[in-house]
């Protein structure tokens, strides 16, 4: 029975592991060679001389073309302000960027189907683009404090020096984040080949309502890539664990973590920072119980 559950898990391990390896370096790739071409100064004056919606739109779509974790967009995020980029379309950018990038969106695609990916594109979007203008209506750019911040533009490159450098970007990052594909995918296996099905149902299947407010509570204060979590859930919804919950969990703790928030709070004042963190719940529950309703 053990020598069966671990052959299970072994090769749930292996299919997970390369199936992500392939395609994180793929897409990674592909952002890298967007960013070569279009540099952040360009973006900034688009974002800059739009009218304040259309900034925000452009500012979410802008961070769903960034593959950075949640605190790798705060330095970003400081050289828009700085740059003076409208706080809407800042703040959009900074929901949207760890949240909504090729790289999740594409493992979304691969590990829980189309419909999953779609719905967490669109709600995602949405309520970024709109927490943006809340936010900028109530204002909560008062809120902002003065951070000096200095980046400095890297030297035009041809045609083969920008596809090496993309390729570079997308092996550096893969370097990277592998302990965390290779953690994620070997704690998914486990859970696949030794877990109770019946346990997992019982605390969070689709019966349990309170189980993705519970789940996105407990993604927020987590530092978890989704690059770890996504194969995890994967595991958790074989076993029968609603698609919302793991939802409202990948969704809190890639949107929110310890260390972002500590980042943000040189930045932020708390009532934007508690703003931001209301914020990340909300879409997490949002998408979790949108995506039991499919």
């Amino acid at each position: 029975m053990f020598y069966d559950s671990l052959m299970i898990v072994i090769n749930f391990f292996v299919k997970i592991a390369l199936e992500l390896t392939v395609l994180f370096i793929g897409v990674s790739f592909l952002v890298g060679l967007i960013h070569e071409y279009v540099s952040d100064d360009a973006v900034k004056r688009a974002l800059g001389g739009r009218h304040i919606v259309a900034g925000s739109v452009l500012g979410a779509a802008f961070g769903a073309l960034t593959p950075f974790c949640s605190c790798s967009t705060i330095p970003m995020l400081l050289g828009m302000l700085n740059a003076g980029v409208p706080f809407a379309a800042c703040m959009s950018f900074l929901f949207s960027s760890p949240l909504l990038n090729p790289v999740i969106l594409s493992l979304f695609v691969v590990l829980l189907g189309w419909r999953v990916a779609l719905l967490y594109l669109a709600v995602t979007f949405l309520v970024a683009v709109s927490a943006g203008l809340v936010l900028d209506a109530l204002g909560f750019k008062s809120q902002v404090k003065s951070v000096a911040f200095v980046r400095d533009d890297l030297p035009a490159q041809d045609a083969g020096s920008r596809i090496r450098r993309s390729a570079d970007f997308a092996l550096t990052l893969f370097c990277q984040l592998m302990p965390y594909l290779l953690l994620g995918a070997g704690i998914g296996a486990f859970i696949y080949g030794f877990v109770p099905s019946d346990l997992v149902v019982q605390i969070a299947g689709q019966d349990n309502t309170l189980a993705i407010p519970a789940a996105a509570i407990i993604g927020i204060p987590l530092y978890i890539r989704t690059e770890t979590i996504l194969p995890i859930g994967l595991a958790l919804i074989e076993k029968g664990m609603s698609v919302g919950a793991v939802l409202a969990l990948v969704i809190g703790g890639a949107g929110a973590s310890i260390p972002e928030l500590s980042l943000l709070s040189a930045i932020f004042e708390r009532k934007l920072l508690a703003a931001f963190v209301l914020t990340i719940f909300t879409i997490a529950v949002a998408a979790g119980f949108m995506g039991n309703l499919l």
